[in-house]
């Protein structure tokens, strides 16, 4: 499957101050993408416009599938996030948020809810509310939830919050056996979050500059 991500001179802007303009990018399926800057540069910013959950101020966002367009209003569904501030629903079980998500998404064949426990490493705790995790715990989840959905687009926002140096490794080890064969784009600082094979891209790059008072 082909999967082109298409950014054409995308603009934020909040109030009267531009986050970043005249952004045009294209991200392709098999490739993994770091939107690096510093706190408040607009990673997260952009990567809620790629998804569809923010729109731009100018500019658009396209998806093409196997060369097909795909209208703005369906994007959504090739698309799996993840992020620190996304909102599980603490009152479900972690089996009842499993079974919430995929009956949304698609889930990676083979995969069982079961199974989804089971690689989470949260088999012990699967009737166990949301509202009693860790943030780790549930950093986890949120990115087990994005891993095992059969989406061909994957991102992801600072994925290492709240992880321990054993849930980075487990981390990692799943961003390479699932962002394999899928478009990932990683909005971090931190290059533990990101591969050796990752392209960089600056976001400071497609911030407009102040002119000085005069």
């Amino acid at each position: 499957m082909d999967v082109q991500l298409i950014a054409d001179n995308l603009g934020k802007r909040f109030q009267k101050e531009w986050i970043f303009r005249n952004l045009s990018l294209r991200f392709e399926k098999g490739k993994i993408y770091a939107i690096t800057g510093p706190n408040g540069s607009g990673k997260s910013t952009l990567l809620q416009i790629l998804c569809g959950q923010l729109p731009p101020s100018e500019g658009e966002v396209s998806l093409t599938v196997n060369q097909v367009a795909i209208e703005s209003d369906a994007i959504y569904r090739y698309i799996s996030f993840a992020a620190p501030y996304m909102d599980l629903i603490d009152e479900f079980t972690l089996m009842e948020q499993i079974r919430f998500h995929f009956s949304l998404k698609p889930m990676l064949r083979g995969f069982s809810p079961e199974r989804v426990a089971e690689e989470l490493y949260l088999t012990d705790a699967i009737h166990k509310q949301l509202g009693n995790f860790s943030s780790g715990m549930k950093q986890r989840v949120k990115l087990g939830l994005c891993f095992f959905t059969d989406c061909p687009v994957m991102l992801l926002d600072e994925p290492s919050s709240n992880l321990d140096e054993k849930a980075l490794q487990w981390y990692r080890s799943n961003l390479m056996k699932y962002g394999a064969d899928r478009l990932v784009i990683i909005a971090s600082n931190n290059r533990q979050e990101y591969l050796q094979e990752t392209q960089c891209i600056a976001i400071d790059t497609y911030k407009p500059v102040k002119k000085p008072v005069t």
